[in-house]
């Protein structure tokens, strides 16, 4: 790199004013091009660098991502296959309701059977007092049948 005293040269004028003297103007495209070289070969270095890491990140990036989908796709099953548990639970849970509840309205239809058989047994003799009555009662119009109410047709 240059130093601060040839930084300093650039600016001095080529000649002392005056009358022309004998000497070699300086070249001031070198002088730049001999300043530059050193950092510019630098930054030259610091692209392949940047390139380098560019290429590595996006490397890593891709890694991830793949790393990414596989574990959706483990995450997928693993629910499709909790799923099933989950289902045949609650099938297993709905079904021991329905159980229950039909077994609850089982006990329900057999208490109202027994009530209606007791009031059935209850009510048995003086209904089987009443059709015997019946039958044995003599018909009133000898055409007409027994069991026939009156005023019906046959």
């Amino acid at each position: 790199m240059a130093r601060f005293r040839d930084f300093l040269a650039r600016f001095r004028p080529a000649g002392t004013p005056g009358a022309p003297t004998v000497g070699v103007p300086a070249d001031r495209a070198a002088e730049l091009a001999a300043e530059l070289e050193q950092p510019l070969g630098g930054l030259a270095q610091a692209q392949a660098e940047a390139a380098a890491i560019r290429a590595e990140a996006a490397a890593e990036a891709e890694r991830i991502r793949q790393e990414a989908v596989r574990n959706a796709e483990r995450i997928v099953e693993l629910a499709h296959a909790r799923a099933l548990r989950v289902r045949a639970e609650a099938a297993a849970v709905a079904g021991h309701a329905a159980s229950a509840r039909a077994a609850e309205l089982a006990a329900d239809a057999e208490q109202a059977a027994d009530r209606i058989r007791s009031r059935a047994r209850e009510r048995m003799p003086a209904l089987a007092d009443r059709a015997a009555a019946l039958a044995l009662e003599p018909a009133d119009d000898p055409g007409r049948h027994r069991w026939q109410q009156a005023g019906s047709a046959e």
